[in-house]
């Protein structure tokens, strides 16, 4: 399985590593060993990492998210777009 990191700015940091464990719960729909990263300088950037098991869910999910999905991510503070890396 594959190993994904997806990067992208959110409004807050404290804010959206305060829904940590809801957004781990809603990646283990496509993927598990969810671990969330945030940027060293000190910005607003934030990576977050899986190993997918459905790749065809995942991009689903990133192209048009599931209403629960959209809403855990605007109160999580997440500004879109998405960068999506995926292992080779």
């Amino acid at each position: 399985m594959p190993r994904m990191v997806i990067t992208h700015d959110v409004v807050e940091i404290e804010r959206w590593l305060k829904g940590k464990d809801e957004r781990a719960s809603a990646l283990e729909q496509v993927g598990s060993d969810v671990t969330d990263h945030v940027a060293a300088d000190g910005s607003n950037r934030i990576a977050v990492s899986a190993t997918i098991h459905d790749m065809a869910a995942l991009q689903a999910m990133l192209d048009a998210p599931p209403p629960e999905v959209a809403a855990l991510m605007e109160s999580h503070g997440v500004v879109p777009p998405f960068t999506v890396y995926i292992e080779p």
